[in-house]
């Protein structure tokens, strides 16, 4: 056997012998997935003993380097990895935008001693992070953001407010875009780290049309953040936030994707609809759509494998994480709308306990918000046809 065969030999029997059997279970909603942070009270005794036994092997980020609690696995091994946790059906042992975004440009930008300090700690799963980057008046137009952050010599003093803070309530640190210095716009935004927890921050949801309240509005009064939670250069943030939101976009784009398991969608057209007397689903119209919505993700499927490889080989287009955002974006939307189209007008319910209090019809609404988050459709359309079709402006 050749090492990666060994490797993929080991790597299945751990899992089979580790992966809890209800951690191979379909994710039911947002708050069924596993977040660590300080307060893992709120996780399922099987929830935290995934995430624990992955975190041991730095497996929660196997392509990490082991010195920062990550796994150390070539990109090879990172895939076969990935691919016997989809055979087994295994969810993913942690989600975290620590992970996703901030660990990427910490690993870039951060100092020795700035790694070692946050990288083991997201790794773990004991540090849940948010983002502070859209304002009220900066949203699209990011970089003319105001929350400022004055000098004061060891530290600096926060004040401003950011918007569509997704899971602030619930988040123990924040990774914050800030300004620095006035006389310039790109030029004069820093990116700072600090602990929610500190004198000065506060937080109001945003109720959304779901009913549910995932986004937040931040307010920083006097927050005073240390000179060391500094990451890159002074006025140097905007470099960071770029090379941050490529991988917000990469992350976005994944709810294309279907997770591990069955197929919902399909198997709840044929529970609503029924088959016909050759087992296909009954409804004509419906299983033509499904039908073409598969090969859609199939294609998207393989379009995100051949993105990774090229991204961990150094390949990848810098604007192709706008093009898979704007396509996951819409994948994630179209899967929704036949969800709520399976289910005809039951679908709609909104209260019952039959119904999980209408997680399908409050998830069809928060997909709405895709469009929106990580940059909006429009925004990700420009990139790509000025980036990659190099259209004129």
């Amino acid at each position: 056997m050749t090492d990666l065969e060994t490797f993929r030999t080991e790597t299945r029997a751990w899992l089979e012998a580790n992966c809890p059997p209800s951690m191979r279970e379909p994710v039911r909603s947002e708050k069924d997935a596993c977040w660590g942070g300080r307060d893992q009270s709120m996780l399922t005794p099987d929830q935290k003993l995934w995430m624990d036994r992955m975190a041991e092997r730095g497996w929660t980020v196997p392509d990490w380097p082991k010195e920062y609690g990550g796994g150390g696995l070539s990109a090879a091994e990172t895939k076969i990895l990935r691919e016997e946790m989809a055979r087994l059906r295994c969810r993913n042992p942690l989600n975290s935008f620590g992970i996703s975004m901030l660990g990427p440009a910490l690993l870039k930008y951060g100092t020795h001693e700035q790694k070692l300090e946050h990288l083991t700690k997201i790794a773990r799963g004991e540090i849940r992070w948010c983002q502070g980057y859209s304002e009220p008046n900066a949203g699209s137009d990011l970089a003319g953001l105001q929350t400022s952050a004055e000098d004061k010599g060891d530290h600096f003093l926060v004040n401003g407010q950011k918007v569509w803070t997704s899971y602030a309530d619930k988040a123990d640190w924040i990774f914050c875009l800030v300004r620095t210095d006035k006389t310039t716009k790109q030029g004069g935004i820093s990116f700072v780290l600090f602990d929610m927890a500190s004198e000065g921050v506060s937080t109001k949801p945003i109720l959304l049309i779901s009913g549910y309240s995932p986004f937040c509005e931040t307010f920083f009064d006097d927050v005073k953040v240390p000179k060391e939670n500094l990451i890159g250069e002074l006025n140097k943030g905007w470099d960071v936030a770029k090379y941050l939101l490529g991988h917000e976009r990469e992350m976005i784009s994944g709810m294309g994707l279907a997770g591990p398991g069955g197929n919902p969608l399909i198997e709840g057209a044929i529970a609503t609809i029924g088959l016909d007397d050759q087992g296909r689903l009954a409804d004509p119209l419906l299983r033509a759509e499904l039908a073409m919505f598969e090969v859609r993700a199939k294609a998207f499927g393989a379009m995100s494998e051949k993105f990774i490889d090229e991204l961990k080989a150094g390949q990848a287009h810098p604007a192709q994480p706008s093009m898979m955002k704007y396509y996951g974006t819409e994948l994630n939307k179209a899967r929704y709308e036949l969800i709520m189209a399976s289910g005809g007008s039951d679908a709609l319910e909104w209260e019952s306990e039959a119904s999980s209090k209408g997680a399908k019809p409050r998830a069809w609404l928060r997909t709405k918000a895709n469009s929106i988050e990580g940059g909006t459709s429009e925004v990700q359309l420009n990139i790509i046809a000025k980036r990659i079709l190099e259209l004129p402006s």
